[in-house]
């Protein structure tokens, strides 16, 4: 079917009245209410100006107070997408202002007041099909914000127009500061209060932007959202899984989605990302090794949103969060003696300099799989290495995405059913490594800097490094009087003129020459950074880097044939174990489960 879209200006009045019909929603994804002092003061008092120049009747202009993006949900309510701060600030400004009219005793009231309390009021509650009278219960918005207290505080302040004087939420502060400015411009200027009341009803003008669905209205948001971070698709997961729990089940859950946003923000990732690595987990799971990514929201939708209703689904993104704060954070886990193997955690330092995110993938799927073996921490090892080999000759040789894409799929799928799975990759040309180790993508320099770098050293290297040229970058040209500046341009960006180095001792060396770096490069922490302080090493010139060159290639090629050699034993060993004792009961359940998921 077409997607449908409708846009019409419409009047605060107007708006709010459709309510009646369509009631208004906060859905259960949206983040709670934000608005501060001062955005309140600046709608305030910018409608005050707008109605004291130009406000007042209908030809004297309209005051644009934004878009709203909704859609109308199975419940026949309007689920607000965009625009709920505006919205819900619209309501309590409405009820503030209410307030103070109906405060004025009825056989005093002005016949302005009564006009507007008769205009508010269908514009923020129900009437009683009987008796005609407000039903002040019944009202024309509701937050279902997850886990937001202030859902029943701004409940309570559209209802009974009181709030706790001492409440800190922004709903009560935002409310008192309504009451507060109406009050201030009410004595300053009492003959321009009800001009303003119907500037505000009839004047300030809304862009309501209804789609047809909620795909839809969230695409409108994210093309149209410049204010902030759109709704992310773990938001939507939020609520879907949360709608689905007894509210024991829920008061649980939305302890455990706290827990898991502040610890996956402290290390340096997001709900979304752990939802997006769970997902190629899964993909393993299913044998799915289709190289077209899906979307999160599409992929976890599919079958009525069932991968989310999953039991296990929390521990799993607890168990991927874990993973991260090793790898970002450098921690060290409880019970797990595999965080403190430092031959691991700089494996996996040296993977996060891979050019791009694929080797997350088979390294969470790994982790998922078999952290609770007992051989896990040597296997783990085995595995990290070659997978480093792996990737680190293939975007040698081809440079791009593609080149490790389908072999990463397949080998999730063989993670899940080994904890030394076979390597299926696609054969490279071994003999070309060298000279692209010499002159290799830029994107990878800092990966064979680390490879190299920790071949000499058992510390993980400092946080903050750089890439050190030791011949600069900037150099006079009566330097190499006898070489063309091209050739001396490319010599300088050779791997064999390239060292890992601290940044502060980095900014004090500057572009020096040789010879007043190598005090700095002294001082280093970095073993192949301090060696070019040695007292045998006195100057630094192209044949020196073209030396370098062929000894840091050499090194190279030699640790990643060390580190599939390792594996192709540890694979051999495995496979003459199997042959005398064949699968274990646990492998073999575990064949026996993925049969009748129709995974084998």
């Amino acid at each position: 079917m077409p997607t449908t879209i409708e846009v019409n200006k419409q009047s605060v009045e107007t708006l709010l009245g459709s309510g009646k019909k369509n009631p208004f929603v906060i859905p259960e994804y949206q983040r709670p209410y934000a608005w501060t002092d001062d955005q309140v003061e600046t709608l305030f008092e910018d409608l005050w100006e707008f109605t004291s120049t130009r406000g007042g009747t209908e030809q004297d202009g309209t005051y644009f107070l934004g878009s709203i993006v909704s859609y109308q949900n199975e419940n026949g309510e309007q689920e607000i997408i965009d625009g709920q701060q505006r919205i819900t600030s619209l309501f309590l400004l409405l009820r503030a202002i209410y307030t103070r009219l109906v405060a004025t005793p009825e056989s005093e009231r002005t016949e302005e007041a009564k006009n507007f309390i008769s205009k508010i009021e269908p514009a923020i509650w129900r009437t009683n099909k009987l008796t005609g009278k407000v039903d002040y219960k019944d009202i024309l918005l509701t937050s279902r914000v997850v886990n937001n207290e202030g859902n029943n505080i701004l409940r309570n302040i559209l209802e009974t127009g009181k709030t706790d004087e001492k409440a800190k939420d922004n709903y009560s502060n935002n409310y008192r500061n309504f009451q507060h400015l109406y009050d201030k411009h009410s004595t300053e200027n009492p003959l321009m209060v009800y001009q303003f009341i119907y500037a505000l009803l009839n004047q300030a003008i809304l862009l309501p932007i209804t789609a047809d669905n909620q795909d839809t209205a969230l695409t409108i948001f994210s093309t149209l959202n410049d204010r902030g971070l759109p709704l992310s698709d773990a938001d939507i997961f939020k609520a879907k899984i949360y709608n689905q729990l007894s509210q024991e089940e829920k008061n649980l859950f939305i302890e455990r989605w706290k827990e898991l946003d502040e610890q996956s923000t402290e290390a340096n990732e997001s709900i979304q990302q752990l939802f997006y690595y769970c997902m190629f987990y899964l993909r393993g799971m299913e044998k799915d090794n289709d190289t077209t990514t899906p979307g999160i929201r599409k992929y976890y939708a599919a079958n009525k949103f069932e991968r989310l209703y999953k039991p296990e689904l929390m521990d799993t993104l607890f168990t991927i969060l874990n993973l991260w704060k090793v790898v970002n954070k450098r921690e060290e886990l409880e019970q797990e003696q595999w965080s403190k193997n430092n031959r691991i955690r700089q494996s996996l330092n040296t993977l996060s300099s891979y050019p791009n995110e694929f080797w997350k993938y088979p390294v969470v799927t790994y982790y998922i799989c078999h952290r609770n073996k007992a051989d896990f921490e040597h296997n783990f090892g085995l595995f990290l290495n070659k997978l480093l080999a792996e990737l680190t000759a293939k975007y040698l040789l081809v440079p791009t995405v593609n080149a490790v894409k389908q072999d990463i799929l397949k080998l999730d799928s063989a993670i899940v059913l080994s904890d030394k799975p076979i390597f299926d990759f696609k054969t490279i040309d071994t003999s070309r490594l060298e000279s692209c180790i010499h002159e290799p993508n830029k994107r990878i320099v800092g990966l064979i800097l680390k490879i190299l770098a920790y071949n000499h050293q058992d510390e993980l290297l400092p946080v903050k490094w750089e890439i050190e040229h030791i011949f600069p970058q900037k150099w006079q040209n009566n330097y190499f009087p006898e070489e063309s500046d091209a050739l001396v341009k490319e010599k300088v960006e050779h791997i064999g003129n390239k060292i890992p180095f601290e940044k502060k001792l980095n900014i004090i060396a500057g572009n020096g020459y040789f010879g007043k770096k190598k005090l700095e490069y002294l001082k280093s922490n970095i073993a192949i950074a301090k060696s070019m302080g040695a007292p045998d090493i006195d100057d630094w010139d192209l044949d020196c880097i073209t030396k370098r060159d062929i000894r840091v290639s050499d090194e190279i090629i030699n640790i990643l044939n060390t580190w599939n050699e390792a594996y192709c034993n540890a694979l051999e060993s495995k496979n003459e174990s199997n042959k005398e004792v064949g699968p274990t009961e646990e492998e073999l359940a575990k064949i026996e489960e993925f049969k009748k998921k129709g995974w084998i």
